[in-house]
């Protein structure tokens, strides 16, 4: 039997009257990357936003591991181990890379806003911090602040400060966004390596990323299921062709 993480049911929302989703089913197995990918307007983005919380549905169930998270607010559902990136990196400019994760570490420690406590206290999160940056390839950069960084290693860092909450399943929103073809490839990598032992949904709109990573995708159009399965099968549907190319199967075939 497939061991899902994370599914949907029936899962909807709108918004003054209009159905943004449109019944969508999800199964998201255990350990996998699953992407979902879609053309602008597909829903996808709002889809994320349901998963994650940050959008209440108008119908429908969402399950984590088994338990119905329907009305689970953010906080709740990343304080069991399910946490998000944003497309925009969050994190904080003017603190260092240490200093960045070692924050996300307080937060997992329940003493995220306990900014009195002295440097020496904090400073026993620091080992855990710099294995944190190592896992991303940022160990150079602990003592650099974010806003110097490069776009590429400040996307890593937010990736650091999402391990450093130990999550069970990780959900990256576009993470190449913004990015040039240089950096890509290094944060495939960055993916590949840090989903051993997790599970990853990613939003991507880069078909180039998503052939390398994905285990599984769901192709999403007008807020509803268009195609599900491996790359090699979806990029093939016709219907994925036409609704998210722009390519009919009759231009294919001539």
């Amino acid at each position: 039997m497939t061991d899902y993480i994370l599914e949907t049911h029936d899962l909807r929302v709108s918004f003054g009257g209009f159905l943004a989703v449109k019944g969508v089913n999800l199964k998201i197995e255990r350990g996998a990357i699953h992407a979902i990918i879609g053309p602008n307007g597909a829903g996808k983005t709002t889809v994320f936003n349901l998963l994650t919380k940050f959008i209440r549905p108008t119908g429908g169930r969402i399950l984590f591991n088994g338990r119905d998270i329907t009305r689970w607010q953010p906080a709740e559902v990343a304080s069991h181990g399910f946490v998000r990136s944003f497309q925009i990196s969050a994190v904080f400019p003017h603190l260092t890379a240490l200093e960045n994760v070692r924050l996300a570490l307080q937060r997992r420690l329940k003493v995220s806003f306990q900014f009195w406590r002295s440097r020496k206290i904090l400073s026993t999160l620091d080992e855990e911090a710099l294995e944190r940056l190592a896992q991303v390839g940022l160990e150079t950069f602990a003592h650099v602040r974010a806003v110097e960084m490069p776009y590429g290693r400040k996307r890593a860092l937010e990736i650091a400060t999402t391990l450093a909450l130990e999550p069970e399943l990780m959900l990256l929103d576009e993470p190449t966004q913004g990015m040039g073809i240089e950096d890509v490839g290094a944060v495939a990598e960055l993916i590949r390596k840090v989903s051993v032992g997790r599970t990853i949904v990613m939003v991507e709109h880069n078909l180039g990323f998503v052939a390398k990573l994905a285990d599984r995708i769901t192709v999403l159009s007008r807020g509803e299921v268009l195609a599900e399965g491996a790359y090699e099968d979806v990029s093939r549907n016709p219907a994925v062709m036409e609704a998210y190319m722009g390519v009919s199967a009759g231009d294919v075939a001539a």
